[in-house]
């Protein structure tokens, strides 16, 4: 029998723990962890500024500012991260509430009085309209990038104006119809600070950050954004995907356009006119890189969450609303910049590495 002659020595590990300062230092380099510090330092002071910012009226306000946000910049996260943009997304929003609306006005007698009755007929045809023309919408998009070839700033750009133009031209330049009676129990009613129209809102939210993060679909938009050569050598059928991204971006438009007929009660031709910068605003503050391949949707919300209350605390301060908009420019700057910051520092440390390697 043989013995062997090398002792057996249990395997264990000889780091020792982290101390306290050394895991702050690592949470303090989690990107989240720097949103989450910022919105509460942000929430804080503007409440120190002005005491009315912690009331339960303002937290209302301050949920239907961001649940209005969340929707556009989901679609602009998805669209990003694959390496494109997407401009049309508020015009689909328009658009698609503007003809749902027109459609609800012509046949709400027919909706009450059949076989689907009341709040439930109006919510069912007028999301079902909404979901068609944002996915008319997604698909032009997608006939424009992945067929015609247009980049898609160039092809989107079409889109938000056509949209909006076709909008003005439905509505008459005016509001369409008056469902602020039957529609308002979802924007009205909820339990704590949430109404039910919040609610349905953040399900949506969550159920498209588990497809982004765990779903097959997930993981191919992150290949595409990060190297699209690389994902087509994979076997990834790249036009294809990038043609279904900005199908789920136009789908999420038109769930815009249902949100705000919901919220105001008629359909406007200027929805979303104004927040397509802030939709992309929200992803920049949220860590989503513009050249695609990285970011979340938590990281997503967490701008929203920060963009809102830098709105509303504005306001609250007493500071023109005429600000808000070199404000959120400011904040797009200065994140875009410690992306950029970031980017660098990793850079600088693959090719410190890299040398010190090749130098054994």
């Amino acid at each position: 029998m043989f013995v062997s002659s090398t002792p057996s020595t249990p395997v264990a590990s000889q780091a020792t723990a982290p101390s306290p300062w050394q895991r702050v230092r690592a949470g303090l380099q989690n990107q989240l962890t720097i949103l989450v510090l910022v919105l509460l330092a942000l929430y804080f002071y503007f409440g120190a500024r002005n005491s009315l910012f912690f009331s339960s009226g303002e937290m209302k306000n301050l949920l239907v500012d961001f649940s209005g946000l969340v929707l556009l910049a989901i679609a602009e996260t998805f669209v990003i991260i694959s390496g494109g943009i997407d401009l049309s997304v508020g015009a689909t929003g328009a658009v698609s509430g503007v003809i749902a609306a027109k459609v609800l006005n012509h046949y709400a007698p027919i909706i009450h009085t059949g076989h689907v009755m009341g709040l439930q007929g109006l919510l069912v045809v007028g999301t079902l309209m909404c979901i068609a023309i944002g996915l008319i919408v997604g698909l032009i998009n997608a006939f424009l990038i992945t067929i015609v070839g247009l980049v898609p700033f160039v092809a989107t750009l079409v889109t938000l104006s056509a949209g909006f133009g076709y909008a003005l031209v439905v509505s008459g330049g005016g509001g369409v119809g008056d469902f602020q009676t039957t529609l308002s129990v979802w924007s009205s009613r909820g339990f704590s600070f949430f109404t039910y129209l919040d609610v349905a809102v953040l399900v949506v939210a969550v159920i498209l950050a588990l497809v982004l993060r765990f779903a097959r679909f997930g993981r191919y938009t992150y290949a595409i954004g990060s190297n699209p050569f690389a994902a087509r050598a994979a076997g990834i059928n790249v036009r294809r995907h990038i043609a279904l991204v900005y199908i789920v971006a136009g789908f999420l438009g038109g769930l815009v356009g249902m949100y705000f007929l919901i919220r105001l009660g008629s359909g406007f031709p200027t929805t979303g006119e104004n927040v397509n910068l802030s939709a992309i605003a929200c992803v920049v503050i949220g860590g989503i890189a513009l050249t695609g391949g990285s970011g979340s949707v938590l990281g997503t919300l967490l701008g929203c969450a920060i963009l809102t209350v830098v709105n509303d605390g504005l306001i609250a301060i007493n500071v023109p609303p005429t600000w808000n908009q070199v404000v959120v420019g400011v904040i797009i700057m200065a994140a875009a910049g410690l992306q950029a910051l970031r980017g660098k520092l990793s850079l600088s440390k693959f090719f410190t590495s890299r040398s010190s390697g090749s130098s054994k």
